[in-house]
């Protein structure tokens, strides 16, 4: 199928080549969504530690049990309106990190797919007579494959679609039930 050694030499080098491309963007993405997640936790931490040392300092100024544990309920509400601005941000690098693999992902598979068909069509340049058959059938199997991998890919999409979209439901839901129960909410109205 191949003249010569060093076509296939160079095919299998390309294939390689991409192969190791691929890997060197998708491992790049997933260090770049890892800093996001620890630079987020690392200021979530460090936010928490001082806004959790001024609330003590607070509540150890209290003169009454009531004023205690008043200032106590105090301290719950803006904690948990920062759980749900941390829940919104996890959510987006993870969805922003998944749309990159998805990016990388289907641009590589498109460019080894047509590297595919032109190899295929290359080597059958030369194919004795008689070949036809075979070569249509490996072109046919190629173009199942591609079909497939077409298909896990959209199913792929609508997974993570549905699954962002879970979650930024819940995230809403949880942010609503939020400003419904907070007390400053209910003075507002």
């Amino acid at each position: 199928m191949f003249s010569t050694p060093e076509q296939f030499s160079a095919s299998t080098k390309s294939a390689f080549e991409s192969q190791l491309a691929v890997m060197t963007a998708l491992t790049h993405k997933a260090f770049e969504g890892v800093e996001k997640l620890t630079a987020l936790n690392m200021n979530a931490a460090r936010t928490s530690m001082e806004e959790s040392n001024t609330a003590l300092k607070h509540m150890l100024s209290a003169k009454t049990p009531q004023e205690f544990f008043a200032l106590g309920s105090a301290q719950s509400q803006p904690g948990t309106e920062k759980a749900v601005a941390y829940a919104r941000s996890v959510a987006g690098i993870a969805a922003e990190v998944q749309a990159e693999f998805t990016k990388v992902t289907e641009t590589q598979i498109s460019e080894m797919n047509q590297k595919v068909v032109t190899l295929i069509d290359d080597a059958t340049k030369g194919a004795p007579a008689g070949s036809e058959s075979v070569i249509a059938m490996f072109k046919s199997a190629l173009g199942n494959a591609n079909a497939g991998y077409e298909q896990l890919s959209r199913t792929t999409k609508q997974a993570v679609a549905t699954i962002e979209g879970n979650v930024n439901t819940a995230v809403t839901q949880m942010s609503e039930a939020v400003e419904k129960n907070t007390p400053r909410a209910a003075a507002k109205k």
